[in-house]
C-alpha cells in the first residue's frame, strides 16, 4: 500500500512536481542577490525620516515598500506621468528602476500558476499535494528499508540506483516536505480558506482636516523604525479627510495627515503572524539561508525521479510477474518473500502458479510490506525465505521481524516457512530460522514443520512442496527450474599458476573488462559495477548450477580477477584451470555486499589461506587511502603458492599493506595461519581494539580455526568474536 501511494502519485504528477521544484529551485537564488544589492540601512532610521527624504525628491509620493531583504522602493505619480525607483534610505535618492528581474518574474509566474491564472494555482497545489504524499509514503519507505526508524541513517546495501535514491531521499526528504506544506498553506490563504486575512484598522470618526505637514514632523511615524516597515501609503493629493495608511510586522494604523497622530490601530493576529513566516520560509525571503536550503533540496527531485524510475525498473526485472494473481482482500494463500538475489522468487512463482492449477486464489508478496490486515480471507501464509550474512534478513524481508514482534496477535490462518540457504555458510536458512522462533514466540500456529533448501535444490522444493499439498490435502507436484542469469562472456586476458608441486593447482585469472553503458552502471545490471568481494556465477558446462567465485577486483581496476584452485572432481575449477589466454566464459555477477572492508579508517585486520586471499588482494589493491592493514596468509609452500608474492611486496612498498605474516603448512617451520594469529596475538588485540574490522575469507575448517584463536586473543579484553560480529566487525567469506 505504501509503494504503490508512494510511485502513483510521482508518476501521475511527474511533471508537475518537476515544474514545482526546478522553478522553486531557481527562484531560491534571487532573495540571496536581493540582499547583497540592496542598498545598506540607516542605523535606528524611523519611518518619519525615510519618508521626508523620499517625498522630498519625488513630490507626488504615493507609496513606499520595504522588502524582507531591506530593499526599498518608491512609487509617485507627478506632472502626469508615474515613477517608480529602488531608493536609497541613507538620501532618498534613486538607485535604479523598480521593476522585478524579468526572469523572477516570469519563473513566479510559472512557480505559481503556470500563467493560467486560479485554474494554474489550483494544479500547482494539486502538485504540491503530491510532493507531499511523496515525501511521507518515501520516508516511511526509506524506514522499512532501513529497518526501523531508528536505523533512518544506517548502511544501505543493493544496487547503485536504489542506494543513491534512498540517500538523497534520507537528506531531501524532510526539506520537500516542508516546502509541500508550506506551498499547501500559501494556496489555502490565497484563496481565503485560512482565518489568515490582513487585520483592518477601524475607520476615523474624525480627522483633522489639515494637510501639508511634512512626515518628518509626525509622531505616529517617528515611532516606527524602518527595520519594522512593510507598507507605507499616502493619502491622495488635496483630499483633506484622506489619511496615511502604515503596515509594519506587528498590525496595520491610519495616521491622521494634519497631526500625524494614529488614528486607530489592527494588531496582527498569530494567524497573520504565522502566515507570514511561512511565506517568509518558503519563498526564502528574510530567510535567505531557509531558501537557499530548500532550493537545493528541490533539485534532488530530479535525481529522485531517475533513481526512482530505474528502482522500479529494476523491481519489475527482479521479481517474476505471476498471472492471474488474487487481490490481497480475496486471496486464501498468501505467499510471502524474502529475497536478496531475486532467485527466492522464482521458487515462490513456481509455488503459486502449482497452487492456482489447484483452483486456489493465491496473493504473491515481500515480507517487508506485509500487513496481516490486508489479508482478511487468508486461510494459510507461506514464508519463502533466504538469508543473507550471517543471519539477517535479506533485503525483501528488511524490517518484517520487527513489525511481527509488534504486532498485538498473531494471524489466525497458520503458517509455514521454508528456507533458502547453501548448507556450507554457518548462517544456512539462519533468518529463517529467526522467522520461525519469532512466530512461535506470537503464538502463530503452524501449518506444517519448517523445512530446508539448500544450494536451490529442485528436488528439496519438490518434497517440501509435496508435503505442503498433503497438508492442505491437495496433490502439489512443483517442478521448479531456475531462469538462467543473463549473463556477460568474459574473455580470458592472462593466467598465473602456482601450487603444482604440492598438488594444489591454483591459478590466478584475469579476464577482459566487459563494457557497460551508464544504465548498467546505476542498476547494476550485468558487470555494470563491482568490487572486490562480489561473487562471479560461472556455470559450468554439463550442469545445472553455477559455482561462485570471490572477485579480486573491482571495475576501477579495469580488469577482472579470480583465484581458482582445482577441486578433486571439480567440474567448474576443472573447466577454468584449462581456459587459455583468449578464451571465453560465459558469467554473471552476484554482490556479496556483507563483505566489504567498510567505510572509515579503522585498521583492517585480512585473515585467508589458499585461493582465500583473492578478495582480500581486491582489498589491498584498492586501498588508496593508505588504511593500516594487517594481513594473515597461509598457503601450502612459499616456493609454490604464494599467490601474489611480487604484488603484496610492492603494495606494502606503497602503503597500501601495512604488515604482511605469512603461515606455511609445509617448509622447515610447518604452522598454519590461526598459529600466526596467536604468535602476534599482541598487535592483533591492540588494533582490535582501536576499532579494526578482522575479515576472513577461505575453508570452513580454516575459519574455525581462526576463530578459536581469535577467542583466546580477545579474552583477557572481555570480548569474544560474537561481540565483533553484532558490531559488523567481523565478517566471514567462507566455503
Amino acid at each position: 500500500m505504501i509503494r504503490a501511494l508512494h510511485r502513483w502519485p510521482g508518476l501521475l504528477a511527474l511533471v508537475l512536481v518537476l515544474i514545482l521544484a526546478l522553478s522553486g529551485a531557481a527562484l531560491s537564488v534571487f532573495p540571496l542577490a536581493e540582499r547583497l544589492t540592496a542598498p545598506a540601512e540607516v542605523a535606528g532610521q524611523s519611518v518619519a525620516d525615510l519618508a521626508a527624504r523620499v517625498a522630498e525628491r519625488h513630490p507626488g509620493l504615493e507609496e513606499i515598500r520595504r522588502a524582507p531583504s531591506g530593499r526599498i522602493t518608491a512609487w509617485w505619480f507627478a506632472d502626469g506621468q508615474p515613477g517608480a525607483a529602488v531608493i536609497d534610505p541613507a538620501t532618498g535618492a534613486d538607485l535604479g528602476p523598480a521593476d522585478p528581474d524579468p526572469l523572477a518574474r516570469w519563473l513566479t509566474g510559472l512557480h505559481r500558476s503556470l500563467f493560467l491564472g486560479d485554474a494554474g494555482r489550483l494544479a500547482m497545489a494539486a502538485g504540491a499535494a503530491a510532493m507531499l504524499v511523496l515525501a511521507v509514503s518515501g520516508a516511511m519507505l526509506v524506514a522499512r528499508r532501513a529497518g526501523g526508524w531508528r536505523h533512518w541513517a544506517g548502511r544501505l546495501r543493493g544496487p547503485l540506483a536504489g542506494r543513491l535514491h534512498v540517500e538523497v531521499a534520507r537528506i531531501a526528504v524532510p526539506a520537500l516536505l516542508f516546502s509541500a506544506l508550506t506551498a499547501l498553506w500559501m494556496t489555502g490563504s490565497t484563496f481565503d480558506l485560512l482565518p489568515d486575512a490582513a487585520p483592518r484598522p477601524a475607520q476615523p470618526a474624525a480627522v483633522s482636516g489639515l494637510t501639508g505637514l511634512s512626515p518628518a514632523d509626525m509622531p505616529a511615524l517617528r515611532a516606527v523604525p524602518v527595520a519594522s516597515l512593510r507598507k507605507l501609503g499616502f493619502p491622495a493629493e488635496g483630499d483633506a479627510q484622506d489619511v496615511l495608511r502604515i503596515e509594519t510586522a506587528e498590525g496595520i494604523g491610519l495616521v491622521d495627515q494634519g497631526n500625524g497622530a494614529l488614528l486607530s490601530w489592527a494588531g496582527a493576529g498569530a494567524m497573520q503572524h504565522l502566515s507570514e513566516t511561512i511565506y517568509r520560509l518558503h519563498t526564502g525571503q528574510g530567510a535567505v539561508l531557509v531558501g537557499l536550503v530548500l532550493g537545493l533540496m528541490a533539485l534532488s527531485v530530479p535525481l529522485l525521479g531517475v533513481t526512482g524510475a530505474l528502482v522500479w525498473l529494476a523491481g519489475r526485472r527482479g521479481r517474476p510477474r505471476l498471472a492471474g494473481m488474487a487481490p490481497a482482500a480475496r486471496a486464501e494463500t498468501v505467499i510471502l518473500v524474502g529475497s536478496e538475489g531475486g532467485s527466492t522468487w522464482g521458487f515462490a512463482t513456481t509455488l503459486a502458479r502449482g497452487l492456482q492449477a489447484q483452483g486456489q486464489a493465491v496473493h504473491l508478496a515481500a515480507m517487508a510490506g506485509f500487513d496481516p490486515a490486508r489479508h482478511p480471507r487468508a486461510e494459510r501464509f507461506v514464508i519463502l525465505a533466504a538469508t543473507y550474512g550471517d543471519g539477517a534478513a535479506p533485503a525483501s524481508a528488511r524490517g518484517f521481524l520487527e513489525r511481527l514482534a509488534q504486532w498485538p496477535a498473531a494471524p489466525t490462518a497458520p503458517l509455514a516457512v521454508l528456507g533458502f540457504g547453501d548448507r556450507s555458510f554457518p548462517g544456512f536458512c539462519a533468518f529463517a530460522d529467526r522467522v520461525v522462533a519469532a512466530a512461535e514466540d506470537k503464538g502463530w500456529s503452524r501449518l506444517i514443520a519448517p523445512d530446508r533448501v539448500d544450494r536451490q535444490s529442485p528436488q528439496d522444493f519438490a518434497r517440501w512442496g509435496r508435503a505442503l499439498g498433503a497438508a492442505l490435502g491437495l496433490r502439489l507436484e512443483l517442478a521448479h527450474r531456475a531462469a538462467p542469469p543473463a549473463v556477460t562472456q568474459l574473455t580470458l586476458l592472462s593466467r598465473r599458476d602456482h601450487g603444482a608441486e604440492v598438488q594444489a593447482p591454483t591459478a590466478i585469472l584475469r579476464f577482459a573488462l566487459p563494457k557497460a553503458g551508464l544504465v548498467a552502471r546505476l542498476t547494476g545490471r550485468g558487470l555494470g559495477r563491482f568490487q572486490a568481494g562480489d561473487l562471479l556465477g560461472v556455470l559450468p558446462e554439463g550442469a545445472d548450477l553455477p559455482r561462485f567465485y570471490s572477485l579480486a577486483s573491482g571495475r576501477r581496476d579495469g580488469f577482472v580477477e579470480l583465484v581458482v584452485r582445482k577441486q578433486p572432481g571439480g567440474l567448474c575449477s576443472g573447466q577454468l584451470l584449462a581456459l587459455e589466454p583468449g578464451d571465453t566464459i560465459n558469467a554473471f555477477l552476484r554482490r556479496n555486499p556483507g563483505f566489504r572492508v567498510g567505510r572509515g579508517a579503522a585498521p583492517l585486520i585480512l585473515i585467508g589461506a589458499g585461493s582465500g586471499i583473492g578478495p582480500l588482494a581486491g582489498f589491498i589493491r584498492a586501498n588508496r587511502r593508505r588504511r593500516p592493514v594487517l594481513l594473515f596468509f597461509g598457503m601450502r609452500h612459499p616456493e609454490s603458492d604464494f599467490l601474489y608474492r611480487d604484488d603484496l611486496a610492492a603494495w606494502q612498498a606503497a602503503g597500501r599493506l601495512a604488515r604482511l605474516v605469512t603461515a606455511a603448512s609445509r617448509g622447515a617451520r610447518p604452522h598454519h595461519v590461526q598459529d600466526a594469529l596467536r604468535q602476534e596475538a599482541a598487535q592483533v588485540l591492540e588494533a582490535i581494539r582501536g576499532g579494526a574490522r578482522v575479515m576472513v575469507c577461505g575453508g570452513r575448517d580454516m575459519a574455525q580455526g581462526v576463530a578459536r584463536a581469535l577467542e583466546d586473543i580477545l579474552a583477557p579484553a572481555g570480548l569474544t568474536p560474537a561481540h565483533l560480529k553484532a558490531e559488523g566487525r567481523y565478517v566471514e567469506d567462507v566455503y
